[in-house]
């Protein structure tokens, strides 16, 4: 799909606002931008690495500023930083299994995955459940987020930010260590995902090729569509301050209902038009 200067500044803003509601609530971003842009006519295969690599960048601003904000701490042996590197530990794996999945299953099943993964995301927001904080929940929530995360490019946020308020997380804690853990995550899904299109394009063995033939062809058209890319990234690396302080500043549990109900919606529609 062809990016014209009007689309470049839509998705510039589609970007600002769902890096706003992930920065500010520990969710929305790919659950909301991904089924968008494939509504919108985008491949999968080229929506989703652009969608985590633009989250990736906008993960690290904002953890930054959570942390000037004091949402959270991130210094050396604090509970969120624990938790942060248990759930981007125990993800990564997962995270390259479910790319690498995505890049060898029918697109038809791909978007129909995102859309289903996009209603239950919904439900789980709209659910009110609490429960004790275990670290086991931890590393579970790390693992199934990571793999929604690696195959659709959504589904991570509304699963470890819930997930966490639900194991005995404060919300405002929960929402920045899941913006720090889910920054990695991206990165190395943006990188199998790139890797794994390139490799699938050679003709030839790849190891005998020339590194700069091999590393021009990862980076062509066909394989990484730069403008897209490079309109999420933006939207999302301005935003990600304002997304911070007002995690400082509001209430966000009331937020939460209001994502949820249009998580829900995103979902449906998503799977209204894979198969209508």
């Amino acid at each position: 799909m062809e990016v014209t200067v009007g689309l470049f500044m839509l998705l510039f803003g589609m970007a600002f606002f769902c890096e706003f509601l992930d920065s500010s609530l520990g969710m929305g971003y790919g659950t909301i931008l991904s089924p968008v842009l494939i509504i919108m006519g985008f491949d999968p295969l080229v929506a989703v690495p652009a969608v985590l690599l633009s989250q990736a960048f906008g993960g690290y601003v904002a953890s930054v500023f959570h942390h000037q904000f004091e949402n959270a701490s991130f210094n050396k042996g604090s509970k969120d930083l624990k938790i942060v590197l248990v759930i981007s530990a125990f993800g990564i794996g997962a995270t390259i299994l479910a790319a690498l999945l995505a890049l060898n299953i029918p697109k038809v099943v791909m978007k129909t995955y995102i859309g289903v993964l996009v209603v239950v995301m919904g439900i789980v927001l709209l659910s009110k459940m609490q429960f004790k904080f275990s670290w086991r929940k931890i590393i579970g929530l790390g693992i199934i987020s990571a793999f929604n995360k690696g195959l659709s490019g959504g589904g991570y946020g509304p699963v470890v930010t819930a997930g966490q308020v639900i194991a005995g997380q404060d919300h405002k804690g929960a929402i920045a260590a899941t913006t720090l853990a889910e920054a990695p995550i991206c990165t190395v899904g943006f990188f199998t995902y790139l890797i794994g299109k390139t490799y699938q394009s050679m003709d030839g063995p790849v190891l005998s090729m020339q590194f700069n033939e091999f590393f021009s062809k990862m980076f062509s058209h066909n394989i990484f569509q730069w403008e897209l890319t490079l309109a999420l990234l933006l939207g999302s690396m301005f935003v990600a301050p304002f997304g911070a302080f007002t995690t400082k500043v509001i209430r966000t549990e009331k937020i939460s209902l209001v994502l949820g109900i249009l998580v829900t919606a995103l979902g449906i529609w998503t799977l209204w038009k894979t198969y209508s």
